[in-house]
């Protein structure tokens, strides 16, 4: 794929079925587009909350929500010393947001935004792109409540793309991108439901998600407003 293409909702969609994403270059503007060898991803059934942040979920430290401030997130999570999230990916994103295909999820204290994260959602496959956190702990919460979500609404990959020893401590793990295309192609031919369940049974970590196969969740909140 050109490096300098125009940004569209419908090129990212074509991009991140084929295992393909942007990233920006802040000096010169330009975007270029990356499959790693090897992938990394969440395994979902996998996933690991240390002990200590098990109990700051279950104290429900921050209120958690999905698609309040995409716009906020995105722009906190471009808020650093060196980025690769430039304008043009912002806007981007935005529009592919405004589409229902890109989400955010929030962390709130005090009504102030704490941490989150956000990524894009097509089929049953989930792709991570950053997480923020003003407060400590915020971003990780965040992640807790994705899984969790994504678990309860039937997906099937969380693509973190590299690892990272942070992310090692969840359970991210590496894998060849051939095996990847594979799990990839068969998330993208899922039906799932983004953010199906309530703040409080997301946060029911000893309750297994199984309980939830068969009850009857609310719709998800894909056309949520910006930040």
């Amino acid at each position: 794929m050109a490096e300098d293409v125009r940004l569209t909702p419908d090129l990212l969609i074509r991009a991140y079925a084929s295992g393909i994403f942007p990233m920006g270059d802040e000096r010169t503007g330009t975007v270029r587009w990356y499959s790693p060898d090897p992938r990394a991803h969440l395994p979902l059934p996998d996933f690991h909350v240390p002990h200590n942040l098990r109990r700051r979920v279950r104290r429900g430290e921050f209120a958690v929500t999905s698609d309040e401030a995409f716009g906020g997130v995105i722009r906190a999570c471009a808020d650093r010393t060196r980025t690769w999230i430039t304008p043009r990916i912002i806007q981007a994103y935005t529009q592919l947001h405004e589409r229902g295909f890109a989400h955010s999820v929030e962390c709130w204290q005090d009504g102030e935004l704490a941490g989150g994260l956000y990524g894009v959602a097509l089929g049953g496959a989930f792709f991570g792109e950053s997480m923020f956190f003003r407060v400590s702990n915020a971003s990780k919460v965040a992640l807790v409540h994705l899984v969790r979500q994504m678990r309860a609404g039937g997906f099937r990959l969380l693509d973190t793309q590299y690892s990272t020893d942070h992310l090692e401590r969840f359970g991210v793990a590496e894998i060849p991108r051939a095996e990847y295309m594979q799990r990839l192609n068969e998330a993208l031919s899922v039906d799932a439901t983004w953010w199906p369940l309530d703040e409080d049974d997301a946060s029911a970590l000893d309750r297994p998600i199984g309980d939830f196969d068969d009850a009857e969740t609310p719709p998800g909140n894909e056309a949520g407003p910006n930040g």
